[in-house]
């Protein structure tokens, strides 16, 4: 299978990448820079692509997956900062000029990473199931949203599409990268207060396996839906918890904050389909090796 995926250096498509690779797929990155040497673990091919400017000829790929989006550094909710004409260009015109264009040149699967920004403004504790009316209250969910309901009118005969509602996404970063939980981790080693959050996340091997199995079922299967994307809900006072126990960090834990009030996702159709993600038991074989730089830093501290 030949995919193309956009986005593919970023902290979510390299997962996506990597699962492609294990199973024996040729992947060709969209980028708007060449990927740094060592970036993934084989050959990965490239087309040079930006989203604000022209798709490229997709003909001969399989597959498309689209998860690139521009926006401002560290900032996905609000990531249009002063330019929100621009923020809408580049994310909903560009994709769907991309959209166009891969189902033009006969690409047969078209999946594209959303979120669950797109259900906005359901009051906290909202149980979020995919039949539940999306209400974004963000210019960002608004755009997902469209994106959506542009895909799925794409599917039919030749082009079966779905969409991704993804939650926050954790795991090992890539080469010269930072993983999501670094500054947090970083603050909790200094001694920093620390806002107590609760949030719902699910880990990067998780996402890539669900894309996977969207690659597999028949086409009929995805018809254009939307497929909800998470796995554990996860309190910052339990993970820096277990960091503390790793590390031997004494710094003051944070309070527990109110899970009552995070809307938590059902990922029903993806379950249906035999998607099963790896919970606590992931986060706990994962985080040790996101530790190694605090971890030696904290022990060196405690020895003087």
């Amino acid at each position: 299978m030949r995919l193309a995926i956009t986005g593919a250096t970023g902290r979510v498509g390299r997962f996506i990448v990597e699962e492609a690779l294990a199973a024996g797929d040729h992947v060709v990155s969209m980028t708007r820079t060449p990927p740094d040497h060592g970036a993934f673990s084989g050959p990965v091919s490239r087309i040079a692509y930006d989203l604000a400017g022209q798709p490229p000829a997709l003909v001969g790929c399989d597959v498309l997956v689209h998860c690139a989006f521009q926006h401002v550094p560290g900032r996905y909710r609000g990531g249009e900062g002063k330019d929100p004409e621009g923020f809408r260009c580049a994310n909903l015109d560009g994709t769907l000029r991309l959209f166009d264009a891969a189902r033009r040149d006969g690409v047969r699967r078209i999946l594209f990473l959303s979120s669950r920004a797109v259900y906005g403004d359901h009051p906290p504790g909202t149980r979020l199931d995919e039949d539940l009316p999306p209400r974004p209250d963000t210019l960002y969910g608004e755009l997902k949203l469209e994106a959506e309901q542009a895909l799925a009118a794409l599917n039919g005969p030749g082009c079966a599409t779905a969409s991704l509602r993804a939650t926050g996404i954790y795991g090992p970063a890539g080469p010269g990268q930072r993983h999501k939980w670094a500054q947090l981790f970083e603050d909790f080693r200094d001694g920093h207060p620390i806002e107590p959050r609760v949030a719902s996340e699910v880990h990067g091997a998780d996402l890539a396996a669900a894309i996977r199995l969207l690659l597999e079922v028949p086409a009929p299967v995805l018809a254009g839906r939307s497929y909800n994307l998470s796995d554990i809900l996860l309190d910052r006072h339990d993970l820096l918890a277990s960091v503390a126990a790793l590390t031997g960090i004494p710094s003051p834990l944070p309070g527990r904050a109110d899970a009552s009030k995070v809307s938590v996702m059902s990922c029903t159709r993806l379950r249906s389909l035999g998607w099963q993600p790896g919970g606590f038991v992931r986060l706990r074989e994962c985080l040790p090796g996101l530790l190694p730089k605090i971890q030696h830093e904290s022990f060196q501290s405690g020895t003087n």
